[in-house]
């Protein structure tokens, strides 16, 4: 299946994109091709009718919340690019109401995946060395699958 193929009406979608844009001091950006490069995927499906919610990562938090990788910086300039005011879910594992009440033609944009480790996988806070580190590692792995089921429960489909 494709986006050319997939009927979005009525539909969420849940997709991934690479808005690991850089950020000036002010935390403007400094060069939106990233952005520019996601709007054909996202303005067709808000086209046919769907409803869209955007996940990304941004710089490398190390699986815990700073502020100066906070996507909540971007809100207004993707709304601008796509023409839509974005709303912006503060915590992307805590989304499950704010995913539920968006409408066709709406638009969320989760906070950074990447203040969860479960987003890269490593487990945090122990050496590779520890003889822990192997069960730490199943953990994260375990907790990832969750992660993953909680993000795919916002949504109807995914487009990578």
């Amino acid at each position: 299946m494709t986006i050319d193929n997939y009927k979005f009406a009525g539909k969420k979608a849940i997709v991934r994109v690479d808005f690991n844009v850089p950020l000036d001091e002010n935390g403007k950006i400094t060069d939106d091709t990233r952005i520019r490069g996601a709007l054909p995927t996202l303005k067709k499906i808000l086209a046919d009718g769907g409803a869209l919610i955007i996940m990304s990562h941004m710089g490398k938090p190390k699986g815990k919340v700073n502020p100066k990788f906070s996507l909540s910086q971007i809100v207004d300039a993707v709304s601008e690019k796509l023409g839509v005011a974005v709303k912006f879910a503060p915590d992307c594992a805590k989304a499950t109401d704010a995913a539920a009440a968006l409408q066709p033609g709406e638009v969320l944009l989760l906070e950074n995946l990447r203040f969860y480790p479960e987003e890269e996988g490593k487990p945090v806070g122990i050496d590779k060395e520890d003889p822990a580190y192997e069960d730490a590692k199943k953990a994260m792995k375990a907790s990832q699958k969750e992660f993953a089921k909680t993000l795919a429960s916002y949504a109807d489909c995914y487009v990578n």
